[in-house]
């Protein structure tokens, strides 16, 4: 009996020694994935603390929190599944899947920058637009608008993971790309948390006794607002730089290899420049990205205003009212 009993022991010891090496692998991996994604990760949190502009300060964690659990909820509700599914039944879908996410990316960038140019961006709010900021409508509305363009950005982040693992069996990968889901999620909006908080930060440093630590948290108040423009403005390109990406790049793995592959060669070219060769290399990827990702955006705002729009109907003047049937 004894015997038995330490030939079963031996046995779970043995398989728990499997599980943990197999768990180490499994971290391993997700640890690999993550770090492919990172280019998206800065897209993202650069793209996230526009969303906050124009709320009050007591607002902003909870907005944060408002679309963090909704980038969660994409990734592991909507993407994790359909993505398992794809690369196991119908790999070759992805790409094309991926390249109209790009095309509303690079809608959603161009429109801002439509609107900043040319949309009457700098004309002087209302009465009524002043009292709608911060309206449980307008947080409502900001909230869903970061959430479907999050779901865009993590598409791709899973995308990329999800190419890490792809010889990994399906429940490996499941567990990897969950963990890959929650980890980046944890990243990009605890970062963005804490940017949208440094101006409190700030007025909490000049409160200190020390001249210096006052001195420099005054600063941090001063430079936030044109910390917070520059940020916005980096979102929106990263919206356009992610989208024209995704077009560029899938339109090169479903065989259409001229566009790409022209800005391949650029890089060869530039890539053997001594000492910043990579640099270049990559401002020449991502400046094509951006002006692929520009056309289209352009592209699809043009044939939307193009598109009449409907005319509100009219309120019926009191005396036109039908009276009561009796």
């Amino acid at each position: 009996m004894s015997g038995g009993l330490a030939a079963l022991l031996d046995d779970i010891a043995a398989i728990a020694k499997v599980a943990a090496a197999s768990l180490d692998d499994i971290g391993a991996a997700a640890g690999k994935a993550s770090a492919k994604a990172v280019g998206v990760v800065v897209d993202d949190t650069a793209v996230t603390p526009r969303y906050v502009q124009g709320f009050l300060a007591h607002r902003e964690l909870p907005i944060i929190l408002k679309i963090a659990k909704g980038s969660l909820r994409n990734k592991l509700v909507f993407i994790l599944p359909v993505a398992l599914l794809l690369s196991q039944f119908l790999p070759w879908l992805m790409t094309p899947l991926l390249m109209i996410g790009g095309s509303y990316l690079s809608f959603e960038g161009a429109e801002k920058v439509y609107e900043v140019f040319w949309g009457g961006h700098h004309e002087a709010a209302t009465t009524q637009e002043i009292a709608e900021l911060g309206s449980p409508e307008h947080e409502r509305s900001m909230v869903s608008g970061a959430i479907r363009t999050d779901l865009i950005l993590s598409a791709e982040i899973m995308a990329i993971a999800l190419a890490e693992v792809t010889s990994q069996p399906l429940l490996s990968r499941a567990v990897i790309l969950a963990m890959v889901a929650v980890l980046i999620t944890m990243l990009v909006y605890g970062v963005a948390a804490i940017i949208v908080k440094l101006d409190d930060i700030g007025l909490a440093l000049a409160e200190r006794k020390s001249r210096r630590v006052q001195g420099f948290g005054r600063g941090l108040v001063s430079a936030m607002p044109y910390v917070m423009r520059v940020i916005s403005t980096i979102g929106i390109a990263a919206m356009i730089w992610v989208g024209g990406h995704l077009v560029l790049s899938g339109s090169y793995t479903l065989g259409w290899h001229a566009p790409y592959g022209f800005v391949h060669h650029l890089e060869d070219s530039v890539g053997t420049v001594p000492g910043v060769g990579g640099v270049l290399a990559w401002l020449v990827d991502t400046v094509a990205s951006a002006l692929v990702g520009l056309l289209i955006g352009f592209a699809v705002v043009g044939v939307l205003k193009l598109v009449p729009k409907r005319k509100p109907t009219p309120a019926p003047e009191p005396d036109q009212v039908a009276p009561p049937t009796e």
